[in-house]
């Protein structure tokens, strides 16, 4: 059976997929404008909440399996298998064991425009990417940020960052000599 609009009794749509991975069904009867970015018709809206996965880690507190899973607010994290939420208590039961997933740094071999330090590839969690300089940083106590300031955000596809397929390991071919 189909899930039905709790708002106006319309049956809800397809499970979409949004840009950053979330997934989504609205009601039928509402739809999305891409040009003015609102609702129109019923703007009621099913978040959709993944599942949280196995992964082939142990926790390193108790030794329980570690899963993958996402806030509802779409942050991503490593957590202990008998961590839960008790809806009466309103408590955290079990290991409390948890590891954020935030964004990876890759070092390039460009030179930062503005202080000539080298720059760094950012991957996002969310998967956008951007140069920065290396010596950029923040400083969460005075909500600041230190060092050089240079960031230039990359458009999807606009640079490819190495991936390793193996042949880093094979020794280099013999040359011949005359």
């Amino acid at each position: 059976m189909a899930d039905i609009c709790p708002k106006c009794g319309s049956p809800l749509g397809e499970v979409i997929e949004t840009k950053s991975g979330r997934q989504l069904q609205r009601c039928s009867a509402g739809s999305w404008n891409k040009d003015t970015k609102q609702n129109e018709g019923c703007d009621y809206v099913k978040w959709i909440m993944p599942e949280p996965k196995a992964l082939h880690e142990k926790c390193p507190k108790c030794g329980s399996p570690l899963v993958f899973a996402f806030t509802r607010f779409g942050k991503k994290m490593k957590k202990c298998s008998t961590n839960s939420w008790n809806k009466e208590t309103r408590k955290a039961e079990g290991c409390d064991y948890i590891e954020w997933i935030n964004g990876t740094t890759e070092e390039l071999q460009e030179d930062c425009p503005e202080c000539g330090k080298k720059l760094v590839l950012y991957t996002t969690a969310a998967g956008k990417k951007l140069k920065k300089c290396s010596t950029s940083g923040w400083d969460a106590a005075r909500r600041q940020p230190t060092g050089c300031t240079y960031v230039e955000w990359l458009k999807p596809g606009e640079y490819a960052a190495h991936v390793p397929n193996g042949e880093e390991f094979l020794p280099p071919e013999p040359t011949s000599a005359p």
